[in-house]
């Protein structure tokens, strides 16, 4: 089959962790003998700011990186509905302009032969519910949903009869153990300060239980306001600033332990869904530590990582893990495990196919002399 993912971005993961799930899902998927190629609009914030912050090099370092990728940008002319003339599966991310997702849904309406579905990554169903559910998704075969809780709003709002929970997972092509690079810091962090949807927290469980043990500790990620940068230099933290996804596991190997600090959102309107960056750590055969979620969904087993009540208790197992190095080398392996054996980008291209399945998708294989 030939499948078409409309994106923001996947050229740039500045501040857009859908990228990281995509280009793994796009490596599965051809590696079950299917075609992918993605589409991204000219003038993406995500890789306008990466231009900004890193330079044009680090579109050619994307391209490096996965030189197996078909990508292109559309301009605001673009054809779209000749472009997928003979695909068989379209997938449109939700950052995608409202205008373009009503007309690939009135082309789907109007005969096209591509399965169509909608993809949902994001808090915004919840935090900004009258935009998400201003988009016309009429014309649209089915929605995937970053959880139960998100599958159950577009249910409860009627936005589509065919709704499936499609969880993000490791691209384990990329997040992996790398064991022959020997750690130098303790404490490592790869995350975005964002809009202040998390700041309380961060300060909670990363920041003061860092400066309280002394720590060795480094901090990658973007939009981080002065007053941040300063609370991370008053508590000995290093902010090393963007960094490359693809360079992430070799920041993990570089240091002994690393924490989850989910973003209110999530943890206060969408339980279950713990975003990608625990499936990336864990895949990389790190220990990690939780600030509190409801895994509602039972997609971890207990002991594959900590969960940390409050900073007490964060600080008390970091010291523990720090201090142990056979209670971080089993709690590391346990997570790892439950990784291949479920969340891999594999899982989630088998997951999509049998999608695919139920929705009776016609493909080119499937029709008669060809």
């Amino acid at each position: 089959m030939r499948f078409v993912f409309y994106t923001h971005s996947l050229a740039s993961d500045w501040n857009h962790g859908n990228a990281h799930f995509l280009r793994g899902v796009m490596r599965a998927l051809q590696a079950r003998g299917h075609e992918t190629h993605a589409l991204e609009p000219e003038g993406a914030w995500s890789r306008e700011n990466l231009i900004a912050d890193r330079g044009p090099g680090a579109i050619d370092a994307f391209e490096r990186t996965f030189p197996d990728l078909s990508w292109e940008v559309y301009p605001e002319a673009f054809d779209h509905e000749a472009a997928l003339g003979d695909t068989d599966v379209v997938v449109v991310h939700e950052w995608t302009d409202p205008a373009l997702v009503a007309r690939l849904g009135r082309a789907r309406s109007r005969g096209a032969r591509f399965t169509l579905l909608f993809h949902d990554t994001h808090h915004r169903a919840v935090s900004a519910e009258g935009e998400i559910g201003g988009l016309d998704l009429s014309g649209y075969d089915g929605i995937l949903a970053f959880g139960e809780t998100l599958r159950q709003r577009y249910l409860a709002a009627g936005w589509g009869r065919q709704v499936f929970t499609w969880h993000e997972a490791a691209d384990t092509s990329v997040f992996r153990p790398l064991p022959d690079i020997a750690p130098d810091g303790d404490l490592v962090w790869v995350g975005n300060w964002g809009d202040d949807e998390r700041s309380e927290e961060l300060e909670t469980f990363l920041i003061a239980p860092s400066e309280r043990l002394g720590l060795k500790t480094r901090i990658h990620g973007v939009r981080y306001p002065d007053h941040a940068l300063e609370r991370l230099k008053s508590a000995g933290i290093t902010f090393a600033g963007s960094i490359a996804n693809a360079d992430v596991p070799q920041a993990f190997a570089r240091h002994r332990v690393t924490v989850h600090v989910p973003r209110r959102p999530y943890v206060q309107t969408l339980p279950g869904i713990p975003t990608i960056r625990p499936f990336e750590a864990l895949a990389c055969g790190i220990p990690l530590i939780s600030a509190p979620w409801d895994d509602a969904e039972g997609l971890f087993r207990p002991g594959d990582f900590r969960f940390a009540a409050d900073g007490d208790a964060m600080t008390r197992h970091l010291r523990e893990l720090l201090s142990d190095p056979d209670a971080a080398r089993e709690q590391a392996e346990r997570g790892l495990e439950t990784i291949l054996d479920r969340h891999t980008c594999g899982h989630r291209a088998d997951e999509l196919l049998e999608v695919l399945v139920r929705l009776g998708a016609r493909t080119r294989e499937m029709e008669p002399g060809q």
